[in-house]
């Protein structure tokens, strides 16, 4: 892989280049009776007409279903999507999804970013159209996500417009890119010190601004997702720690200021623990330009003498 630098150096090309939409779906959205035909993760999925009872299984998909102006059609989503406010609450789960229980609906689009105990084949049996949009790599495959929600409801401008104002706000809190280079950084999955590299989606977006990830000479970090010991955290001595587990975990800036060795932390020293929203931190969909900014806002504030 890359090292963090060139890949924000990348990533900064691809907000301000990529074009709207990269499905090749044929256009058109449905309506009237129009069929339209996406590239999903699981082939080449056809929607008969416009669809008016979808069913999400997926918080980040649930949130763009709504911003994209789809919402008056989502009838049900799991229990983990808990924005927006007004999304239809339902006991579905999207880690032990019951094919049954989705069909109670009588969806006509159901929209997963898992393919759990066979929950897509499953549902395609019974003819329930099914939109697999798995977790997004890369920032690219993120808007690909929205443009194919778009498109498969009908809201396909609504879903280019969703995107293009994703890149712009991304691209104004980026800035030039380098405004990171010389910070590191550590960001915190749960209080049992997991963590991601730099090839993680979530990685990729800290590589906007040219920090360095301590996670990355980890030992066993092939899979993105390594969990630090103690020792080679206090070690490393990050410039900044972003807290992705405020909710799951309580965690915030005073928590870790307890824990043993790390009042003496660069990070915790300096006031450069960064307390995040879980969801914004986790989630792929319209809120990722907020989460950028929580970090370009915590690298700007990072003190000039390092």
């Amino acid at each position: 892989m890359r090292s963090v630098r060139a890949l924000g150096a990348a990533l900064v090309m691809c907000v301000v280049s990529f074009a709207a939409g990269c499905s090749d779906e044929g256009g058109g959205s449905p309506g009237g009776g129009a069929a339209v035909t996406v590239q999903a993760a699981n082939g080449s999925v056809t929607i008969p007409e416009r669809p008016k009872r979808i069913v999400s299984l997926s918080p980040t998909h649930t949130e763009t279903l709504f911003a994209i102006g789809a919402g008056a059609q989502v009838v049900a989503v799991d229990e983990y999507s808990d924005h927006p406010a007004n999304a239809p609450k339902t006991k579905l789960s999207g880690f032990k999804p019951n094919a049954e229980a989705v069909v109670g609906y009588k969806p006509d689009l159901v929209v997963v970013s898992d393919d759990i105990d066979g929950i897509v084949q499953a549902l395609e049996k019974v003819k329930v159209p099914v939109l697999l949009e798995p977790s997004a790599t890369r920032l690219d495959e993120a808007y690909d996500e929205i443009m194919d929600l778009g498109i498969a409801t009908g809201h396909a401008e609504e879903a280019r417009r969703l995107t293009g104002e994703m890149r712009a706000k991304i691209q104004q809190a980026v800035g030039s890119g380098g405004e990171g280079k010389g910070l590191s950084y550590y960001h915190e999955l749960d209080n049992q010190l997991h963590t991601v590299t730099s090839k993680t989606f979530i990685g990729q977006v800290y590589g906007l601004f040219g920090l360095e990830n301590i996670a990355d000479d980890a030992e066993k970090a092939a899979g993105g997702y390594p969990k630090l010991s103690q020792e080679y955290l206090l070690k490393s001595d990050p410039d900044l720690v972003f807290l992705g587990d405020t909710k799951c975990c309580g965690q915030n800036a005073e928590t870790v200021a307890t824990r043993p060795g790390w009042k003496d932390l660069t990070a915790v020293k300096r006031g450069g623990v960064v307390e995040l929203d879980d969801d914004l931190a986790s989630r792929w969909g319209p809120r990722l330009p907020e989460f950028v900014q929580a970090i370009a806002d915590a690298v700007r504030k990072a003190p000039a003498d390092r």
